[in-house]
């Protein structure tokens, strides 16, 4: 367990400011345009004053930058400590081509996610180009403790580590196929880190199937995976040794990449 992990389980406070605050980045970092006080106040429905000295401080500090009309957008110093971030864009940058091979042979949505605490967050994707498809937002965050995608992610971790964030938390159902036996939830786990394959069957969204292998890149601090995600009539039992081999395949071609 990390410093931060053990930190969270003692009771804390938000401070309210800074959650606000993020919001407003957050906000200017989805917009494609310079929003103004009034703007931002209406889309996060928060007080107008409060958003005004929050602009202010951010502009003060160099996050902001004002542009014409009294409107305000990401600033240079906001790109600057975003650089900390690059590691992940060499993560996507290198991965990238596979999950477009991926769904060039299956037509199916592939995802890229890392762990991050107790859930999944899509880092990258390669929507289906059928006309029904699964598809999530890139930067969506998702159970942990679900789908194929949860177990390829939690093989990364030591025994130790996986019963600390298995017990952290009440296992609920999401489908009537879901798994909640948590001695049983480990054996999938370990059996993923043996094969470097999960499949699940429903066990997260009714009628949705997927197949994902862990992705090993050398860092103890990124646990990746890569999954595929379909309707079960474009996942059929036929269908699964080859995407079964086919994502195993990639895995080695990464594992070989990112050991160089």
């Amino acid at each position: 367990m990390t410093g931060l992990e053990k930190e969270k389980k003692v009771q804390f406070k938000k401070v309210p400011a800074l959650v606000k605050g993020f919001k407003v980045l957050e906000l200017l970092a989805n917009s494609r345009t310079p929003l103004g006080v009034t703007e931002i106040t209406n889309l996060l429905e928060l007080n107008k004053s409060t958003v005004f000295n929050i602009v202010h401080t951010l502009l003060e500090l160099g996050f902001l930058d004002s542009s014409p009309e009294n409107k305000v957008r990401l600033g240079l110093k906001f790109h600057d400590l975003s650089r900390v971030a690059d590691p992940y864009a060499v993560l996507i940058s290198k991965i990238h081509p596979f999950l477009e091979e991926i769904n060039r042979q299956t037509r199916l949505s592939v995802f890229l996610g890392l762990r991050s605490d107790h859930k999944a967050v899509i880092i990258d994707k390669v929507d289906s180009p059928q006309g029904i498809k699964v598809s999530s937002e890139i930067g969506m965050k998702i159970p942990l403790i679900a789908g194929s995608h949860g177990r390829a992610l939690l093989s990364h971790l030591s025994d130790q580590q996986l019963d600390e964030i298995l017990t952290a938390h009440k296992i609920n159902p999401f489908t009537a196929k879901s798994c909640t036996s948590l001695g049983r939830i480990k054996q999938e786990i370990k059996k993923t880190r043996e094969e470097r394959f999960a499949y699940d069957d429903e066990g997260y969204l009714e009628g949705i199937r997927s197949l994902a292998i862990p992705i090993l890149t050398g860092r103890s601090d990124f646990q990746s995976a890569v999954w595929i995600v379909g309707l079960k009539s474009q996942i059929t039992d036929e269908m699964i040794p080859g995407y079964k081999k086919l994502l195993k395949q990639t895995g080695a071609h990464l594992e070989a990449l990112f050991s160089r």
